[in-house]
């Protein structure tokens, strides 16, 4: 069992830049079948990871994770060499009024996305899609705000349109970078540098909307009172 799952880790790092820890492996290794084909592991290993809290479940080895002065600004600008895979916690569109982001958020409760400006209904397989192949786009750039398999948080912006980066992002969502540009503590982000793997924690994308909502009503609320 050993050896099998020292394939599955070795499988995991080859194709999706995901490395668990010796312990979270063992404890998957010990939830399935010795007969089960090396495939077949791979894929479910990499569903919980994807469906996981990384800083319990990936290695913390310096090359997997931000350096530890990446939010020095005295640094103007590095290149994150990575690759480093990161966890969303939170996205905005810096193109969208506040309310408009609302609507955003309430639309995708519904079930609506965009196409262009049409709005469409989503389908099953559309929210099953863990590849974030259909998320709704428009708008943007978007800021996200990121974590490490280490716990240290840092945002990233979207300089150019990124494939599965928007408001419908699961949170939790992983994502890995190469080669990006940091400027003064910020991760700037483009289709050469950012992989969107997908995921979802479902209890913190709940949180999140529930959360980003009242934050953003309570800004609108507090700027109406500034301007009576």
């Amino acid at each position: 069992m050993a050896q099998l799952a020292a394939q599955v880790g070795a499988q995991l790092a080859g194709t999706k830049n995901l490395h668990p820890t010796q312990q979270w492996l063992t404890a998957f290794m010990n939830t399935q079948k010795s007969t089960t084909p090396l495939p077949a592991l791979t894929q479910t290993a990499s569903f919980r990871l994807l469906s996981s809290d990384i800083t319990t479940s990936l290695s913390v080895d310096a090359p997997q994770c931000l350096p530890l002065d990446i939010h020095n600004v005295e640094i103007k600008e590095r290149r994150l060499q990575g690759p480093v895979v990161l966890q969303l916690l939170g996205i905005e569109d810096m193109s969208k009024s506040r309310w408009e982001q609302i609507e955003a958020i309430e639309a995708l409760e519904r079930g609506e996305g965009t196409k262009g400006r049409e709005i469409i209904r989503v389908t099953n397989s559309e929210e099953a899609d863990d590849s974030g192949a259909n998320v709704n786009k428009g708008g943007g750039p978007h800021k996200l705000s990121l974590q490490d398999a280490r716990g240290s948080r840092i945002f990233g912006i979207e300089l150019q349109e990124v494939r599965g980066v928007g408001l419908g992002m699961s949170i939790g969502c992983k994502l890995v970078l190469k080669n990006a540009v940091v400027a003064r503590g910020v991760i700037l982000m483009d289709p050469a540098n950012t992989t969107i793997l997908g995921g979802k924690i479902g209890a913190w994308h709940k949180a999140w909307k529930e959360n980003r909502k009242a934050e953003l009503k309570a800004a609108i609320e507090a700027s109406e009172r500034n301007t009576r």
